[in-house]
């Protein structure tokens, strides 16, 4: 009886086995590239394409755009250097490869032609976009393939390059990988108003399906190293690269843009001239629209909480009552001169909502946004806009006393 048992287990798990299938299509990760960041420049062959082009291994195009892929892991450090990237002492943690040509598409199947592996974007982190390419196309352009190809998640990062964004993607230090340095500093946005909300590559669809102006996060590159500093401005029409806004707007942006986290601080000076600093803990923000006949009006209500973390002054003066109220007025002063700045250059400069104001007036006034939405933005540059700040200082900190 029990030998019939064991019979009858076995026979069970064989037949239990022989309905599992197995991963038949699966192609093992070692006998893939995985590429991890996408960089787009305005085009400019390499010296490797160059010497291809003279031996006849040329095809038709124009020098439109110049692709880089950053592949992860790398390549040795004389592979690397030849396809682009930085050299460095040993083995990279990453390898830039680059390929110039008019289109995104075209130009990822030549890369089949030179590589015994093929790209897989499954794992890509964040594209960069140069500053100089984006003027001379709009970015439904240059990332209508991206959007279209089923490889590429819909959550990559897209951030705008200052200058080359090969520049961004290679770093001196090989063990580090910069697409996955990139999208580590997006995560410092909470503590921090002069970094961006990530903006995904599906929630920039979105941004230019609706038709509206967008602001994406600017980086500089210098030595090697990476910097996110202000942000770039896109026109709803165009998709085009407008302007930027520095670091300082950025600030001031964070105080009108409900959706943005809070975080970041505030510096003022006292009457002595030493320095005093308010970081910012909570804030709330409620943009109040006004439809009065066909004029568009609206008043923005901020208010935060913040502690005192850095006073200069002498450590016997105490830090309450009618100075922390005279403080409270001085940073709440900072910030409205921050904001004047900010929208002289978003009203008139640039003539482009990008701080949100459309969404108020689509939600609230449904049949004034019919009228005004298609050109909205010139709307925009002639509506009065007024705000309220408020500052709190909750908590003046530790004493050291």
């Amino acid at each position: 009886m029990i030998s019939l048992r064991l019979w009858l287990r076995i026979i069970s798990a064989l037949l239990i086995l022989s309905l599992i299938s197995g991963c038949w299509s699966s192609r093992e990760i070692e006998d893939l590239s995985l590429y991890v960041g996408l960089g787009i420049d305005v085009g400019q062959e390499t010296k490797f394409e160059k010497n291809i082009s003279a031996q006849g291994g040329d095809y038709p195009k124009e020098e439109n755009v110049t692709a880089t892929v950053q592949i992860a892991p790398g390549k040795s450090s004389s592979q690397q250097s030849e396809q682009g990237g930085s050299p460095s002492s040993g083995k990279s943690s990453y390898s830039n490869e680059q390929l110039t040509g008019d289109s995104l598409l075209q130009i990822f199947r030549q890369f089949s032609l030179r590589r015994d592996r093929p790209l897989i974007g499954h794992h890509l982190k964040v594209i960069v976009i140069s500053k100089d390419i984006a003027k001379k196309y709009g970015l439904q352009q240059l990332l209508d393939f991206v959007l279209r190809d089923n490889d590429i998640r819909p959550n990559c990062l897209v951030l705008i390059s200052h200058h080359r964004a090969l520049d961004v993607l290679t770093s001196r230090d090989p063990s580090r990988i910069p697409a996955f340095y990139l999208t580590g500093i997006t995560n410092n946005s909470y503590i921090s108003n002069k970094i961006l909300e990530p903006v995904s590559l599906a929630k920039l669809d979105a941004e230019m399906q609706s038709g509206s102006s967008f602001l994406l996060q600017n980086v500089l590159n210098a030595d090697g190293e990476d910097k996110f500093s202000g942000g770039s401005i896109f026109k709803a029409k165009t998709t085009k690269f407008i302007g930027e806004l520095n670091q300082t707007d950025l600030e001031a942006l964070s105080w009108i843009k409900p959706e943005e986290k809070a975080g970041g601080v505030i510096k003022t000076y006292s009457k002595e001239g030493f320095t005093v600093l308010y970081e910012i803990k909570k804030k709330t923000i409620k943009i109040i629209p006004k439809v009065v006949g066909g004029d568009i009006s609206f008043h923005v209500k901020a208010e935060s909480e913040g502690w005192l973390m850095e006073d200069w002054r002498s450590p016997e003066k105490e830090e309450k009552g009618a100075y922390l109220k005279e403080l409270e007025k001085d940073f709440a002063k900072i910030v409205d001169q921050q904001i004047d700045q900010m929208l002289y250059k978003l009203q008139h400069t640039y003539k482009a909502d990008v701080a949100g104001f459309r969404d108020s007036i689509r939600i609230h006034y449904p049949k004034t946004w019919k009228k005004v939405k298609d050109n909205w933005d010139e709307v925009f540059a002639t509506v009065p806009i007024t705000y309220e700040i408020k500052t709190n200082i909750v908590n003046p900190g530790s004493s050291t006393e």
